[in-house]
């Protein structure tokens, strides 16, 4: 009889402004005389966030309506008055390649989204988890958010308000369903809400996070502004700016655009060395603090995403001409008050302060109008029993409201302003021939790079997206690859060229002193990571083993990296502190499955307890049904037991999700072959 084999662990409190000023700015310095200033005081490194309350206190009337916004309903508390979402048909979303069903219900007033799996009339899995925060105004969609101790995760059904219909989440369909692993990161949430507390050391660890987006996202950090105010300080905005806080009105373009551009442009961020996406401040160069690319195509230019409202915007020849009225009559963008006022920008249709539900829809034909002519004889070439028909409205033929690329079930305006296409072109077939950062017209080498990096692992573009990553990267000496070490790291690890990783690492002295550093993005302790895995998948367990230590204590929140050094000590016969790690790991995050597999596997080979493992293959099991590896040392552990009907139905099981298992197929080789 063959030897079995197992898998290895592969109130909100009221107080007085004055109160305030000395809470929010006892440490902080005075900056300059407020009367000579010529740039924005509040960029600096000592002026403090103060939260929306605070500006409440003075700005009632406009906090009043902002709340009512997108941006102030962008994210809060799962309860049944935020949710927008339509329960009572009992809706079941199903994943035709998972086999999964998901249901959302309301037990008293706690949201839960049930995920089952049905064979024949008998449920044969389910997972119930709370839903803690429900993000988006209910104006396109409302999406979910579960919490594990502070991890935060989208949970795997999306409520489209338009079409009044439960589905999927974007990016969960054909067959890329995470379930309830898609973590919220720092990029995630820094657009769909306000500041978060967050904790280094991880992806998606937050101790504190607001409820919507607030007033300092647009007009930066506002303690300075509060303590001059609070102490008599007062400038007139009508003849002057107050730079103790950001107005983006009286900003240059560029930067007004970049205002917006943080969030309402949709693409391929890629943040600058040393950078994270706590430090654009409004009044900056969004490039100083990372690029936007966008992929340029070939090809049906009606083609949109959901959030490319700037970038299309730019786009428009509305915006290009009105540029160039503004520029020609010498207004200087340091000098006058609002110089871009009778130009086409963001802020000329859209009041941030007032919901667009609450904004008429004669403020955006009249800002069409006040180029192309009276509402009585428009500039329009339709005749006017159509124009009648459309009321006059010049937003529904030459800003369509149609479909998004990228997000199913919703239709928004698109904001490249332009004359009708006809069909063909509508339907052209689009073809992609590149990348440019929008934002920043000559981006470095190193991070256009990084872009075609992600384009690969984050949004499943082909491979030549590393060949053009590489393009970008020299690695023809010790001086180039010294320098671009982590990226040549990253794609040749993306291309699975693991004896080129380890070639370069050689060449590179003192690579883990350069790694040593921690980041919000954990950029250093990945690479570190990598380079561990490929180790691992050469041979070299002890370099391996080094290296996923150093990820971890650079990143001890991340259960990736703690998972993975515990197996690479529990590979090294070190069980006891193996044992600790994934202990751990379960204490910090008890919904992460892969720990329970490999605390089972441990417990097995340096216990031999065999019921305590298989309650931690079960625990893994309960939390994905389909984990490979605990399916794999649970069909083996019963199969060791002698109890083969089931190993086999368990491997049976595993093949029907992934029928090129070769651990799974050899073990059931094994079985069928045991009289």
């Amino acid at each position: 009889m063959r030897r079995i084999q197992f898998i290895k662990f592969g109130l909100t409190v009221v107080v007085t402004v004055s109160c305030l000023f000395n809470w929010f700015c006892s440490s902080e310095k005075k900056i300059d005389d407020p009367y000579k200033r010529t740039s924005y005081a509040n960029l600096s490194d000592t002026v403090k966030y103060v939260g929306m309350e605070t500006c409440k206190g003075c700005h009632t009337g406009i906090h009043s309506t902002f709340i009512h916004t997108g941006m102030g309903l962008s994210f809060d508390a799962a309860t049944k008055q935020k949710s927008s979402a339509d329960f009572s048909s009992h809706p079941v979303v199903h994943d035709q390649y998972k086999n999964l069903s998901y249901t959302p219900f309301w037990e008293n007033d706690s949201l839960y989204f049930l995920e089952y799996r049905l064979e024949g009339a008998d449920t044969v899995y389910q997972r119930k988890e709370k839903i803690k925060y429900i993000v988006g105004s209910g104006q396109h969609t409302n999406s979910h958010i579960w919490e594990s101790n502070g991890y935060l995760y989208q949970a795997p059904m999306t409520f489209y308000t338009q079409k009044k219909k439960w589905d999927l989440p974007p990016g969960f369909e054909d067959g890329n369903n995470t379930r309830f692993n898609r973590i919220i990161g720092l990029e995630c949430m820094s657009c769909h809400n306000g500041y978060p507390k967050f904790e280094e050391g991880s992806e998606n660890q937050y101790s504190f996070v607001k409820n919507g987006i607030d007033c300092e996202r647009c007009h930066g950090p506002g303690s300075l502004h509060v303590r001059e105010k609070s102490s008599g300080i007062l400038i007139d905005t009508s003849n002057a700016i107050d730079y103790s806080i950001v107005n983006p009105s009286k900003l240059p373009i560029d930067l007004q655009f970049d205002v917006c551009q943080r969030c309402h442009v949709q693409g391929n961020t890629v943040l600058n060395e040393g950078k994270s996406f706590f430090d654009f401040k409004p009044g900056m160069k969004l490039s100083t603090v990372m690029n936007l690319y966008m992929p340029v195509y070939e090809g049906n230019s009606s083609a949109h995403i959901m959030a490319s409202h700037a970038e299309r915007l730019k786009q428009s020849k509305c915006f290009i001409e009105t540029m160039k009225k503004v520029d020609a009559k010498g207004n200087s963008a340091n000098l006058a008050l609002k110089p871009y006022k009778n130009a086409l920008t963001c802020i000329t249709c859209h009041n941030p302060h007032v919901s667009v539900k609450k904004t008429n829809k004669d403020v955006f034909n009249e800002t069409c109008r006040s180029c192309h002519g009276e509402s009585k004889k428009p500039d329009c070439s339709l005749s006017l029993d159509k124009r009648k028909i459309k009321n006059n409205d010049c937003v529904s033929c030459h800003m369509p409201f149609n479909g998004a690329t990228d997000i199913p079930h919703v239709s928004v305006h698109d904001h490249r302003i332009a004359v009708p296409i006809k069909d063909k072109e509508i339907e052209s077939i689009r073809k992609f021939i590149g990348i440019t950062a929008i934002n920043n017209p000559n981006p470095p080498r190193e991070s256009k790079a990084q872009a075609y990096i992600n384009y690969f692992e984050k949004f499943g573009m082909g491979p030549a997206m590393l060949d053009s990553a590489l393009y970008y990267l020299r690695e023809n000496g010790k001086i180039d690859i010294n320098k671009n070490i982590t990226k040549l790291i990253h794609i040749y690890y993306l291309k699975k060229d693991y004896a080129t990783v380890i070639k370069y690492v050689d060449q590179v002295k003192s690579l883990k002193d350069k790694l040593n550093v921690k980041q919000y993005d954990n950029y250093y302790a990945w690479t570190a990571y990598r380079v561990g895995e490929c180790y691992q998948q050469t041979g070299n367990s002890i370099s391996a083993k080094q290296y996923f230590e150093l990820a971890y204590q650079q990143a001890p929140l991340i259960p990736d990296f703690a998972n993975k050094y515990a197996s690479a000590l529990a590979s090294s016969g070190d069980y006891s502190n193996a044992r600790k790690i994934y202990l751990a790991v379960i204490k910090l995050q008890p919904k992460y499955a892969p720990a329970y597999c490999n605390l089972g596997y441990l417990v097995l080979v340096a216990d031999k307890n065999t019921a305590l493992a298989m309650s931690y293959y079960d625990k893994a099991l309960a939390l994905d049904p389909d984990y490979e590896a605990a399916l794999s040392n649970k069909a083996a552990l019963l199969a060791f037991k002698g109890d083969k009907q089931h190993a086999v139905k368990m491997l049976n099981r595993l093949l029907k999700r992934n029928p090129s298992n070769v651990q799974a197929k050899e073990l059931l080789k094994s079985l069928n072959t045991i009289q």
